[in-house]
């Protein structure tokens, strides 16, 4: 809504706002483009224009979409729904992405993943079981594997360390 918002004080009206992408109607002069871009940095965002750039960027939308924002079990092919979502050769965008970012798109996805790992551990909601039905793992052994080699952690130590930092709700203040 802040992206969406910002462009329309500028006098553009955005035919759609998504993760990462603003599309206009019609071009935005340089002058317009410095001052929006400006705004946006305050705000935290940036604009891409560099074709390659602005593919990385889509990969990794689609990425964290899919870990996020996927209320279904994991049980895909990430290279074929980058691949289809971005109708390119999945080894051209792999190449292109382990280039630019210096690691490959498993280890993002596997990083991203573990993000949301320690989110659900944090908030006590799943089991590591459940999250690893939820995260398309093959097991819960496999979670906690790919877990310790990426954190240094068990999952269930992350769990009870996550825990005794957070208080409950009698305890704020005290």
């Amino acid at each position: 809504m802040a992206v969406e918002n910002l462009f329309r004080e500028f006098g553009h009206e955005p035919v759609s706002v998504t993760l990462g992408t603003v599309v206009l109607p019609l071009e935005i002069n340089a002058e317009n483009l410095t001052r929006i871009s400006k705004r946006l940095n305050e705000l935290g965002f940036e604009i891409i224009e560099d074709h390659k750039g602005r593919i990385i960027e889509k990969i990794k939308n689609v990425v964290i979409e899919h870990v996020y924002q996927s209320d279904e079990e994991l049980q895909f092919n990430f290279s074929k729904i980058i691949e289809n979502e971005l109708n390119m050769n999945y080894n051209y965008l792999s190449n292109l992405f382990t280039s630019a970012e210096g690691i490959t798109i498993e280890k993002y996805i596997i990083y991203q993943k573990i993000e949301r790992v320690k989110e659900y551990l944090v908030y006590n909601e799943l089991t590591i079981s459940e999250i690893a039905i939820k995260l398309g793992y093959s097991s819960s052994a496999h979670l906690s594997t790919q877990f310790k080699k990426v954190t240094g952690l068990t999952p269930s130590y992350f769990k009870e360390i996550g825990q005794n930092k957070r208080k409950t709700i009698d305890q704020v203040g005290a």
